[in-house]
């Protein structure tokens, strides 16, 4: 198939519905997604992110809308593990094979050589577990095992659910490492993720659902709200007077802190002007966690 003349790389979501039980799950979730791009799909636990998913893929039929992938459905696609590599439960394997056997088996079904599956064992760095039981697994393990599956084909979209669920430090970063890269290529990559820290680092845009509906969908920069500054200064009480009669939000964080709501360069001048002693100055990590809370209406 020719996915450049169909839109290579693109995932589009128009209008997803699903109904349980007389129950709305999912209402009207909606987005398309460019090449080159890591895309987080974020929401509190029962907000509709797996069962969206699951519906992108064709496990789930939905109530209402459509979701292709380069132009179709997954189910559509011939060999839809050559359009979009998925990752929805890295649970859903064999424990009595060996990890190599699982990835030449799916390698066997893509039409694909065997020696793919030492390609991506290598990529997700389990080389030397290639030959364990999967069943002697740990669950960061069966996580990047589940990766190196959706990397067989090297597909031109990746959908993952809770990737780096169970990672340890190393592996977080060698994950986010590799999707960067992959969209770097030009590769798409929705991934849903509870470890907002993390998103923070890796994605390029957050689609936010809350109560089954996108409560926010664009570049993470663009939630992030107004610059801030944390000043550390000797002098507490002066510089906080004058900080606050140039018309700025101050807010004492610490016995010798202030957080300020204004870029560096402007807390700096006025420090100087009032001949503050200023012990350190640096711009205010954005909170997306707060985010989260206040876009999905969940606790503060």
């Amino acid at each position: 198939m020719d996915l450049e003349r169909e839109g290579r790389g693109l995932l589009h979501v128009q209008g997803l519905v699903k109904d349980y039980d007389g129950r709305r799950v999912v209402e009207g979730v909606s987005f398309a997604l460019q090449p080159g791009t890591v895309t987080a799909f974020l929401g509190p636990n029962g907000a509709g992110k797996s069962t969206t998913l699951r519906m992108i893929c064709g496990l789930t039929r939905p109530t209402a809308g459509t979701a292709t992938i380069a132009g179709r459905r997954f189910a559509d696609w011939p060999n839809p593990g050559h359009v979009a590599g998925v990752l929805l439960d890295a649970a859903a394997v064999h424990p009595g094979r060996t990890g190599r056997h699982h990835l030449v088996n799916g390698a066997k079904l893509m039409r694909l050589p065997s020696s793919r599956a030492d390609q991506v064992l290598a990529q997700v760095g389990l080389s030397d577990a290639a030959n364990r039981r999967i069943g002697k697994y740990s669950l960061g393990m069966r996580q990047r095992l589940g990766l190196a599956h959706a990397l067989l084909a090297d597909p031109p979209v990746l959908i993952l659910d809770e990737p780096i669920n169970g990672l340890d430090p190393e592996g977080i970063r060698s994950t986010r490492q590799l999707l960067r890269g992959y969209a770097q290529r030009g590769g798409t990559v929705l991934l849903s993720s509870h470890v907002l820290s993390e998103v923070d680092q890796t994605a390029d845009r957050i689609v936010m659902i809350g109560h089954g509906r996108v409560v926010a969908d664009g570049p993470l920069a663009s939630f992030a709200g107004p610059a801030r500054t944390v000043v550390r200064t000797n002098d507490v009480p002066k510089l906080g007077a004058a900080l606050q009669r140039a018309g700025l939000d101050v807010r004492q964080t610490g016995p010798d802190a202030l957080s300020v709501a204004a870029p560096t360069e402007r807390v700096s001048d006025i420090a100087f002007a009032a001949q503050v002693r200023v012990l350190g100055l640096a711009e205010e990590q954005q909170n997306l966690e707060e985010l989260f809370f206040r876009l999905t209406g969940g606790p503060r």
